[in-house]
């Protein structure tokens, strides 16, 4: 659709596809407020037959199209991944796209060409350990700003304790951190 456009595309196999991909990316945003337990019973109750559909009308054109064609390669990505893209009607943890994942690597793919800078391994090794550290803080829906002061105001005064267990307070998922640290973002 994008190198056609949008008016081109209009009545396209591709256009098509979008029209269904957004309408069940749609319905499936209005559950985000709710339980796990209930995301899942909704996407069962309300997308499981569409997305059935999506891939009965992908199998029925795959066969109508030239295999080797954009629109044909596209088709057989649904069909060899259908496994995996209907993952998310089975727990409602699981998001239906990857937007996560890419919001969190976003930070490592602009930073890209500052690592090159790195003089050392011992200085990438730190970098990498800093951006692992804020982005389970994220992950975890808590302030990051915040985490990073608990953590280096907590760490220095365990320097010569020979037990670790003191870190399993500071892991962003412990009740302490998630009081100490919470996210100005996070939903009620």
């Amino acid at each position: 659709m994008k190198s056609v456009g949008v008016k081109a595309a209009k009545g396209s196999i591709a256009a098509e596809a979008y029209s269904m991909i957004t309408e069940i990316m749609h319905l499936d945003n209005g559950f985000d407020d709710l339980s796990n337990k209930d995301r899942k019973k909704q996407r069962q109750l309300v997308l499981q037959d569409k997305v059935d559909a999506y891939f009965e009308w992908v199998k029925l054109k795959y066969s109508q199209v030239t295999h080797n064609s954009t629109i044909g390669k596209a088709l057989a990505y649904s069909l060899n991944q259908e496994e995996y893209l209907r993952m998310f009607l089975t727990d409602g943890k699981i998001p239906m796209d990857n937007n996560y994942a890419e919001q969190a690597i976003r930070p490592f793919t602009i930073a890209r060409k500052n690592f090159v800078l790195m003089e050392s391994d011992k200085g990438a090794k730190a970098s990498a350990m800093i951006f692992s550290i804020a982005e389970t803080a994220k992950a975890n829906a808590i302030n990051t700003y915040e985490y990073f002061n608990l953590l280096l105001s907590e760490i220095p005064k365990h320097q010569n304790d020979k037990d670790t267990k003191f870190l399993d307070a500071l892991l962003p998922w412990s009740k302490t951190v998630q009081k100490k640290c919470p996210s100005r973002f996070k939903k009620s």
